[in-house]
């Protein structure tokens, strides 16, 4: 349903080493990125497509909130629990902060193992896996 999705950073340079690191976890890479002299944005995804970008604009949108947005959430598909706990691990030290330890979340659907993290920015995000299998 959704094609993709922007937001705006705060810092580039630092936000773009945070998912360029943080999204190469779940497989997914830097695709695009454009400097202009308006605006710098990048663009991740895989195949091809990127389905997620960043940006910073011009001085005309310095007011801009960053990371206020009430109830907003990014969740990006994770291959496995592996890469879910890898991934918080790795925002937790690029200056992200905790905001939902690794772990199965029966609660929410059988299968569901998420992590959930406040980026340098103040975006909240998570990594999920929905066919998790709890060994026994």
């Amino acid at each position: 349903m959704i094609d993709h999705l922007s937001f705006s950073v705060n810092d580039f340079e630092k936000s773009v080493q945070f998912y360029d690191s943080t999204l190469a976890i779940l497989g997914y890479q830097r695709l695009m990125t454009f400097d202009t002299p308006h605006e710098r944005v990048a663009g991740y995804g895989k195949d091809g497509k990127p389905h997620f970008w960043i940006g910073i604009g011009s001085d005309a949108r310095k007011d801009e909130e960053v990371g206020r947005a009430r109830g907003f959430h990014i969740a990006f598909l994770a291959p496995s629990t592996d890469a879910v706990d890898a991934w918080y691990q790795k925002c937790l030290e690029l200056s992200g902060r905790n905001n939902g330890k690794p772990g199965p979340r029966a609660e929410y659907h059988p299968g569901y193992y998420g992590a959930f993290i406040i980026d340098p920015n103040g975006w909240r995000l998570e990594a999920v896996l929905h066919n998790y299998q709890a060994h026994k």
